[in-house]
């Protein structure tokens, strides 16, 4: 049971890094400066809400299933899931204050070069929640 629920939240935390990296950001990206940093700020803000806790649950859920059946590919597959939080708090955070000291409508341009910045970051979301997924769903078979 936990084994299922732990594929099901890196499935979940995965299809919602993948969105944004394919369709959201990419999409933000067709606005003019100031209407896309206007929509990052709120997409962010609930966004990464969501990620961290499906995040949380995953990692905590393939710690669980590793625990018990002792697979390491469960213990690996929540070590990348959870990887997410440092990699977030070092590597993209300091783009995020950035865009977040920009009002919108002083975004012109300046926005323009952290906000291809962030998306690239965004990607390594994608890749590390993945990555799990596939170490999960190695465990499960």
């Amino acid at each position: 049971m936990l084994e299922n629920l732990a594929v099901a939240a890196a499935a979940l935390f995965s299809g919602a890094a993948i969105y944004v990296s394919v369709a959201e950001h990419p999409a933000r990206l067709t606005l003019d400066d100031a209407s896309a940093l206007k929509q990052w700020k709120p997409a962010y803000e609930r966004g990464a809400t969501m990620q961290a806790s499906l995040a949380i649950v995953a990692g905590l859920l393939g710690l669980a299933s590793w625990w018990q059946t002792e697979e390491i590919l469960w213990l690996i597959g929540a070590v990348l899931i959870l990887a997410n939080w440092p990699y977030t708090l070092w590597a993209i955070m300091p783009t995020n204050r950035e865009l977040k000291a920009i009002a919108p409508e002083a975004a012109e341009a300046r926005s323009r070069t952290p906000m291809l910045r962030w998306g690239k970051l965004h990607a390594g979301r994608s890749i590390l929640g993945v990555a799990s997924l596939i170490a999960y769903l190695g465990a499960a078979t």
